[in-house]
């Protein structure tokens, strides 16, 4: 796979963000997709926001449900590679501490997913809109002590990418993690992120920008 090209960068500059958000699109998708269908859907304010934009529009050739060739995890580790340089980059550009969400959706989802194995936890939450783990359980996957950090992860029973055993897979390995885990499948919705999705990750936004952690309640 060809090296991946420059991201796209939205909101305000990360030098006066409250939140630092990657949000990495599907396979045959763009960054403008994401800020289509998910981004430009948001109200939260004071966030920076980063889109990573795959060589071909896709991360890795493999159905995330297919088992790992020697092929596919070369071009997922390149992948995962080319996101944490992503994240270091961000990171430094703001110039101070500040959380950070880490999403995709689809194919995205599921190389997010693969990076919090790999490189989590951080300081912020995670977002997987119709994700899993890429592989099978007979293959050789990293696995981490997420340690509390808030995933949100969402699936659909019709979806043609994600079947619900990957996605009640995915739970459980966010699960043995130890991730503060929050789960929607959603029966009959088509391969979208849905305003229901949407919401809730404004809602994490904006708690991680009002110094909260996603999931729990404002005080008073």
């Amino acid at each position: 796979m060809a090296t991946h090209d420059a991201p796209l960068r939205l909101g305000v500059s990360p030098g006066e963000a409250k939140v630092l958000c990657v949000f990495v699109h599907g396979r045959t998708q763009a960054p403008e997709d994401m800020h289509e269908q998910v981004v430009g859907r948001l109200k939260s304010a004071g966030i920076a926001f980063v889109l990573p934009r795959a060589a071909g529009n896709s991360w890795y050739d493999a159905r995330a449900v297919d088992p790992l060739t020697d092929g596919a995890r070369r071009q997922l580790d390149a992948s995962l590679i080319h996101l944490r340089q992503i994240v270091t980059d961000f990171v430094r550009d703001a110039g101070r501490p500040l959380p950070m969400l880490v999403g995709g959706f689809s194919q995205g989802a599921c190389l997010t997913l693969e990076y919090a194995m790999k490189y989590g936890p951080w300081d912020g939450a995670m977002v997987n809109l119709t994700g899993c783990r890429v592989g099978t359980p007979a293959c050789d996957r990293p696995f981490a002590d997420l340690d509390r950090m808030p995933v949100y992860l969402t699936g659909s029973d019709k979806d043609p990418w994600i079947p619900v055993e990957a996605f009640a897979g995915a739970a459980e390995a966010l699960g043995k993690a130890r991730a503060e885990l929050r789960c929607d499948i959603f029966p009959d919705r088509a391969h979208e992120a849905s305003d229901t999705e949407v919401a809730q990750l404004d809602a994490m936004l904006s708690a991680l920008a009002s110094g909260r952690k996603p999931f729990r309640p404002a005080a008073g």
